[in-house]
């Protein structure tokens, strides 16, 4: 399926929003709670969501800047730690999954990196009630390997996402719920490289992306 420059980044930017429409409206509830109220305890309280939702958009945009956008610098390639501090912002205040994290490469292309936190969102939002989360990739001979599993009670990776990671093959439409999923499809694809999905009936989440990355 092939998906303009235009239409793709108009998708990209509706998933964008879409993700930071509910802690930006906690914010402006929050706030309007706030302006209403005189108890001490009550005002309290509000401050301490105020707080929350802000956290949770900063975290967000930062997820997102670093998977969707440019940042990074105008290197070729992304410190690790940046890619590993955006995964433990976007899941690691709900408490309902746990990260484990496997990448001993200082840097990666940042085709990777936007890969790896790609497929983590995607793993991630298939954990309905939390579980394991765990990201590893290593670079050999040129082709960067990455690998992520996502585990627990309640594991649901729609068949929109399932048919965006191959590409839109199965001819289902691409929505800004699938962007990322279509995203790492057409990098992966650039790279000359290959990815694998487990299949609906597994006991567990896996992706395996190998590729020319940088």
């Amino acid at each position: 399926m092939n998906i303009s420059p235009t239409d793709f980044a108009s998708l990209l930017c509706s998933r964008l929003c879409h993700d930071l429409l509910s802690p930006v409206g906690a914010l402006n509830n929050g706030l309007e709670l706030l302006a209403d109220e005189h108890d001490p305890e009550m005002r309290a309280r509000c401050l301490e969501l105020l707080n929350e939702s802000a956290k949770a958009s900063a975290n967000k945009l930062k997820f997102f800047r670093l998977a969707f956008g440019a940042a990074g610098g105008f290197g070729e390639t992304v410190d690790t730690r940046e890619a590993q501090a955006a995964i433990e912002g976007l899941f690691g205040d709900n408490h309902r999954i746990r990260i484990g994290w496997m990448v001993e490469e200082p840097v990666l292309a940042k085709a990777a990196i936007k890969v790896l936190l790609n497929l983590a969102l995607i793993a991630g939002d298939a954990l309905i009630r939390g579980g394991q989360l765990d990201i590893g990739a290593e670079v050999a001979g040129g082709t960067v390997e990455i690998v992520v599993r996502a585990d627990g009670p309640r594991i649901v990776l729609d068949p929109e996402l399932r048919s965006a990671l191959a590409g839109g093959r199965d001819e289902l439409p691409i929505t800004p719920r699938a962007a990322a999923a279509f995203l790492v499809h057409a990098l992966v694809e650039q790279g000359g490289g290959s990815l694998q999905v487990s299949p609906p009936d597994a006991e567990v989440l896996l992706f395996g992306a190998s590729f020319k990355a940088g």
